[in-house]
């Protein structure tokens, strides 16, 4: 494959993966946070809190067209370790293609106990959450996020991608702490991240 022929397939690659991204968003609006996929660097950022070497699972929620799931791989998650949720069963059939190894569950996150029922027990090292949290009812956003929580050891993350400049789950409400993590420019649209984690000994 030539120089030129390679750059060519990039761009066709890169176009394929955002229109499908916004088919589903044409399709499933609430359960879509944006019209494009989530940039690179936001996905690497999103990926730098993840403990590779700490032996417990890695969930994700919301891989989409799977930017985010790469960076997380690419981190040095080992793929049978990752445990992924998505909504749209075109995009997990795609996910599956793409990603062999990685456990990808179609589901709704607020069915968590059911979805992770086959594995229970297990430890877990963080959360990467690109779930469009504003679209849901507050109740709901506090809820997701205790019962996440509980999956972790303390201290460890909780990543959430919004696009609100506030953060999406209320501080005083529950037994967390809320980090703004990083405002990321280059991200259509500007990305905000957060970071929650359980308190004390809650």
């Amino acid at each position: 494959m030539t120089i030129a022929s390679g750059f060519r397939k990039a761009i066709a690659d890169k176009f394929d993966e955002e229109l499908r991204f916004f088919r589903g968003w044409i399709d499933k609006p609430k359960a879509v946070g944006a019209i494009i996929p989530t940039s690179s660097i936001t996905a690497r950022r999103m990926a730098s809190v993840v403990d590779p070497d700490s032996g417990g699972l890695v969930l994700e929620l919301g891989p989409g067209t799977g930017v985010i799931t790469k960076a997380i791989l690419d981190r040095g998650v080992r793929p049978k370790n990752l445990i992924s949720i998505e909504y749209s069963r075109e995009f997990v059939d795609r996910l599956k293609a793409d990603f062999p190894g990685v456990n990808f569950i179609h589901g709704s996150a607020f069915d968590l106990g059911e979805l992770l029922a086959p594995w229970e027990g297990r430890s877990f090292d963080s959360v990467i959450s690109a779930i469009p949290m504003l679209n849901f009812p507050v109740a709901d956003r506090i809820s997701l996020t205790e019962r996440l929580l509980d999956l972790l050891p303390l201290g460890r993350p909780i990543m959430q991608i919004t696009y609100g400049a506030v953060s999406p789950i209320p501080s005083g409400r529950g037994s967390y702490s809320i980090e703004r993590f990083d405002f990321v420019m280059r991200n259509i649209p500007p990305a905000h991240l957060w970071i929650y984690r359980r308190v004390g000994n809650a």
